[in-house]
């Protein structure tokens, strides 16, 4: 972002121009979301400062009653000159009386240390009908979601152009309520995104079983995580799912195609899309042998992810990798960074897409493209999800998409899933919703 606007001043567009329409923006959001309630502006030194006295100038020529507190003298010429522009009284913020809407526009992106003790608490001790936060809710760390401060829960954050890391990663992401993203006609590019919702395959009138991906689950000891998966993958579009297993697995579709035996019969099969190990799976290395070095499009999970830890392969070219914290720092040690930095090194140390997953899963890839999904339900924390996502974008894969495509497809209708099945769900109640 700080590129960005730096192109843009490199261009003709000027400090000043950025802050007002920044200012405006966040104005014209502000004033749908919360009507015209009594507003109380609360501007830090800085730039984020200059945005807040641009939004409270714009508020006031709407009608509402608007009044600002500040934490000092701006800081640098453009929020000096928004709050001359601002032309109204400018409170002490120790001092301010607070007002229905709260707007904090203290300190935004680029904050690197925590909040002063005093301005801390007083920010979250002000009440407030509706808090809004300008870009950040201060004392966040944009670039990987940390709290530096205590930060009061915002029912809106207004942000512009693009998202920030933080607006996606946990702990940062929860107090963000509402995000808006306000364009303020600058071009900012960006190789970490949100993931978005994905394009549903349909079926041409030439589709038959085998062209909608034929996918391939190893059952391992616990068979009602690879019923779970067999399930998962038949909903998500499937053709064909074959689940091999020693013995008959009870509570999946007639449609999953079991023949109970040697679990390693046919893997020679050319027409394999994707082929899923891992869930249920405690013992059985030999599983795991036959599976890297089955030629296959490779989704592993749980167990499979366990072994790979006790001494697997380095590198696994193409495969996918769906682990939780738990399983990511056996795989790949405590590496430094941010969530999206560790997932970003970890893709480019194994060669795999990796699906980091947690309450703001992270997808990566080897080439450095990184996506966030920083929404999903909570109650997904629950026995057996893991199973049905695994399912999901084995599915994905099979049916044509790119490894790190089809891990973000998998990620959204996993989490859209849990939402539709609403917050008493098992992890069986994912597949009707599928």
């Amino acid at each position: 972002m700080r590129a960005a606007e730096a192109a843009a001043v490199s261009a003709g567009a000027s400090v000043e121009q950025l802050m007002d329409r920044a200012g405006k923006a966040a104005a014209e959001a502000i004033w749908r979301f919360a009507g015209p309630l009594p507003a109380l502006v609360l501007c830090g030194p800085g730039n984020n400062g200059g945005d807040g006295y641009v939004i409270a100038r714009e508020l006031a020529a709407r009608g509402m009653a608007v009044r600002v507190a500040a934490l000092g003298e701006p800081g640098t010429a453009a929020a000096g000159s928004a709050r001359a522009r601002w032309g109204g009284p400018v409170e002490a913020f120790d001092e301010a009386e607070p007002a229905a809407l709260l707007i904090d526009s203290l300190f935004g992106t680029g904050l690197t240390r925590p909040l002063d003790d005093q301005v801390s608490r007083r920010l979250c001790a002000l009440p407030a009908r509706v808090r809004v936060a300008v870009d950040l809710p201060s004392g966040v760390s944009s670039d990987d979601g940390a709290i530096l401060s205590p930060v009061p829960d915002c029912d809106l954050t207004v942000t512009f152009q693009t998202l920030k890391p933080a607006h996606l990663l946990q702990p940062a992401a929860r107090h963000m309520g509402r995000i808006v993203v306000a364009d303020i006609g600058i071009s900012a590019e960006s190789r970490l995104a949100e993931i978005p919702r994905p394009i549903a395959a349909v079926p041409g009138p030439d589709s038959h079983k085998y062209t909608r991906g034929l996918v391939t689950i190893i059952a391992g000891d616990m068979p009602g995580a690879s019923a779970l998966a067999a399930s998962a993958a038949m909903r998500s579009g499937a053709g064909v799912v074959r689940l091999q297993a020693r013995e008959f697995v009870p509570g999946v579709p007639a449609a999953v195609i079991q023949m109970p035996g040697d679990p390693l019969d046919r893997l020679d099969d050319k027409r394999i899309g994707a082929l899923l190990l891992g869930p249920g799976l405690r013992s059985g290395r030999e599983l795991l042998d036959a599976a890297l070095a089955s030629g296959h499009p490779l989704v592993l999970d749980a167990g499979a992810l366990a072994m790979l830890a006790d001494g697997g392969p380095e590198r696994i070219e193409g495969a996918i990798l769906t682990p939780h914290d738990g399983e990511f720092q056996k795989l790949f040690g405590a590496l430094e960074g941010s969530k999206v930095d560790r997932a970003r090194a970890s893709a480019a140390q194994s060669g795999a897409v990796i699906a980091y997953k947690g309450p703001d899963t992270v997808v990566a890839a080897p080439d450095g493209r990184a996506a966030i999904h920083g929404t999903a339900p909570p109650w997904l924390g629950t026995a057996g999800s893991g199973d049905v996502l695994a399912g999901i974008i084995a599915a994905e894969r099979a049916a044509g998409k790119e490894p790190f495509e089809a891990a973000c497809a998998g990620v959204w209708r996993h989490a859209e899933a849990a939402r539709r099945a609403g917050p008493k769900m098992i992890a069986d109640d994912l597949i009707s919703c599928l």
